[in-house]
């Protein structure tokens, strides 16, 4: 933060003695354009001396006239580049509402037009949204992170709503371009206006959907993708459903698995009954008894033997009776660590855990095991013996046997 704000110092210093605005600080960083309006405001104050050749702050070329509660200000001369900028961020509203009669003039300085349509001044805000409501859309979706950003305001929606509903109804270049944009907030509006616009084909939809970096850009890509699928047939489905099925993220995958029941393919959901994801599995149950399958026997199958495929204690659990809690138990000893981690999970999910079954898997080898031990125990914390506990804290116990020692002494009121 000081390094940030020493920068906007450093911006503010050399519009005042006259820098152009391109060389002061960094135009394409809206944090930058943010840093100067805070900054010029803070350093009038503190370092006055930087502003006495510069007319807009000193106001050697202003006159005013007007009534007492808000005098109007104008120029006696037309202002330079860098000297406008500073007077648009000036602490004088009136000033501030001055300097943008000249903005318009000036594209170089659209982002302060931009930061005064949140300014706390009535008339100076009301003067930038008339100005910024004449900006042409691609210069506002130029300062899409900028905008984004200052629409998080309590007076910045003004900006937001404008550059939503210029790439709703502009060229669609306008929203295309910003699919790649740095800055997350604008890469997700990017994203809903093409969806919504119908602007990526169903294929681009599923690959971006599988393979982007953003969860929220994932979501949206998948729902949009698996919705351009024909309800009951299987066309494009290796070309939309395989890649979401195959994703790496959770998400995709589930919205994968549900596209199964669209299509028809409720069967092909089997192999999802055992996923690592909880949500996945889920989905996957829900295909099935879409298509008239009972996943619960298919989890018990699964359960005589489950070392292929670990997650079948767990999904037991997630859907099957308490009864089922007899077929887990003997699991807690598979030589399997992800057989005996997901039956502890299915006896949670029971609501079937007994303490001195789980307690054992404190030291367990995998921290896997031991996370989910600790956390069927934390209920019972309470009633387990301390001195057992303090034994897992020895230097020579693994560290996730430590943790998890400490964790059930503080939930049991003991003190480590």
């Amino acid at each position: 933060m000081l390094s940030s704000t020493n920068e906007s110092y450093e911006a503010v210093g050399r519009l005042a003695a006259g820098v152009a605005v391109d060389q002061a600080l960094d135009v394409t960083d809206p944090e930058a354009w943010i840093g100067v309006d805070v900054g010029v405001r803070e350093l009038a104050w503190r370092r006055p001396e930087l502003f006495h050749s510069n007319a807009s702050l000193s106001g050697r070329r202003l006159s005013r006239d007007g009534d007492a509660s808000w005098p109007t200000v104008t120029w006696t001369g037309t202002p330079g580049e860098a000297e406008l900028a500073l007077a648009l961020c000036h602490r004088d509203g009136r000033i501030r509402e001055a300097a943008l009669g000249h903005a318009e003039e000036r594209p170089a300085l659209s982002a302060l037009v931009v930061i005064r349509c949140a300014d706390w001044a009535g008339p100076v805000r009301e003067r930038a949204r008339a100005l910024l409501a004449t900006v042409p859309a691609h210069r506002l979706a130029a300062h899409a992170p900028l905008i984004l950003r200052i629409g998080r305001r309590p007076r910045g929606a003004f900006a937001q709503e404008l550059l939503t509903e210029a790439l709703r109804t502009g060229p669609a270049t306008h929203a295309m371009a910003l699919l790649d944009s740095s800055d997350k907030a604008t890469r997700r509006l990017a994203y809903r206006v093409a969806v919504e616009r119908g602007l990526l084909s169903p294929t681009r939809l599923a690959q971006t959907a599988a393979r982007h970096h953003d969860v929220v850009v994932q979501g949206l890509c998948a729902e949009a993708a698996v919705a351009t699928l024909g309800e009951g047939t299987s066309d494009n489905f290796t070309e939309i459903v395989v890649p979401l099925l195959a994703s790496r993220q959770p998400r995709v995958r589930s919205a994968g698995v549900t596209a199964l029941r669209r299509t028809g393919r409720h069967l092909e959901a089997e192999p999802y009954l055992t996923d690592r994801s909880a949500l996945v599995r889920a989905c996957a149950r829900w295909v099935l008894r879409q298509g008239g399958t009972d996943p619960a026997p298919l989890y018990r199958a699964l359960c005589v033997d489950p070392a292929e495929r670990p997650a079948a204690a767990a999904g037991l659990g997630e859907c099957g009776t308490r009864e089922d809690a007899d077929l887990l138990r003997p699991l807690l000893a598979h030589p399997v660590p992800g057989v005996r981690a997901c039956a502890v999970a299915g006896l949670r999910a029971l609501e079937a855990v007994r303490a001195d079954d789980v307690r054992p898997l404190l030291e367990d080898s995998s921290a896997a095991v031991v996370r989910q031990a600790t956390a069927a125990l934390l209920p019972w914390a309470d009633h387990l013996p301390p001195q057992h506990l303090r034994e897992l804290l020895a230097e020579h116990r693994p560290r996730h046997q430590q943790v998890a020692a400490a964790r059930l002494l503080w939930a049991g009121g003991v003190c480590v």
